[in-house]
């Protein structure tokens, strides 16, 4: 990374947004919990897209997770405390669709580096991106269905709008990981790298963006997502109705408390 000019939101949000000249680079910043996201980061990084989508300067954004995951999804470990401060199923799914809505809104291009793990809503906020670069080491996982639950994010829409139904019911369906090599071979991930090469290809990239015209790159987005996309809003709908209906379920309890103890879930129905 280049000089800094400054930085937009701190650590303590659960990511850092940092202006770079034109470019405006986020990182998730749990890396002790794989950069997995609870609702408060949800909502500040869709606050963060929703400001660079009215900002002029922005040219290009790069988001990525600090460490050896770009995201595994939603925190499960901060559920308890946010049911205590009175936060809903309803308001969680409301900000996880609200951050997949803004990266494929703002009208720049959208970078995202993986390293590691993407999975749950961090393969919809991966794949909502314009462009997607990962280390071969990494991989896309759709754990839902292991606890009890079902893909969101949008991920059952921008799964099968570049890859196609059947992969994105393999994914969701069996809730195995699909790596890197498959992934792009699928038409998911832009390019794949060597570890060492995957932060020069990244920069390289956001730097022909941020000098390009920003004009024809923002309609130029628009068009490749009204093509593509079509499914995107009717899916969240789906998604946020069915996840909030499991996300309450005897199932998702017996799959939560599972996977936090290191033990085969056994679902009742």
């Amino acid at each position: 990374m280049s000089n800094p000019d400054s930085v937009e939101t701190a650590a303590p949000a659960g990511f850092s947004a940092v202006r770079d000249g034109t470019i405006l680079r986020v990182t998730i910043t749990k890396p002790k919990r794989k950069n997995a996201i609870d609702f408060d980061t949800m909502v500040a990084l869709g606050d963060t897209f929703v400001a660079a989508a009215a900002d002029r300067s922005v040219r290009a954004i790069v988001l990525t997770g600090e460490g050896g995951d770009f995201c595994t999804g939603a925190d499960l470990s901060a559920s308890g405390a946010e049911a205590q401060r009175g936060i809903t199923p309803d308001q969680v799914m409301d900000a996880a669709n609200r951050l997949v809505r803004a990266i494929v809104a703002v009208p720049v291009p959208v970078i995202v580096r993986i390293r590691g793990a993407a999975a749950g809503v961090g393969v919809g906020v991966a794949l909502a991106a314009d462009l997607v670069y990962a280390s071969d080491d990494s991989y896309l996982l759709l754990a839902f269905i292991n606890i009890g639950l079902m893909p969101d994010g949008g991920a059952a829409a921008l799964v099968a709008a570049a890859a196609g139904r059947p992969l994105a019911a393999k994914l969701a369906l069996l809730g195995e990981r699909l790596p890197a090599r498959e992934a792009h071979a699928a038409g998911l991930f832009t390019e794949v790298l060597a570890d060492a090469e995957l932060d020069a290809a990244v920069e390289a990239a956001a730097a022909k963006l941020a000098a390009g015209p920003r004009r024809a790159l923002e309609l130029t987005k628009q068009a490749l997502n009204a093509a593509t996309l079509t499914a995107l809003e009717v899916t969240l709908a789906a998604e946020k109705s069915g996840q909030i209906e499991l996300l309450q379920s005897a199932d998702f309890v017996e799959g939560a408390t599972a996977m936090l103890t290191k033990r085969k879930p056994v679902f009742a129905d």
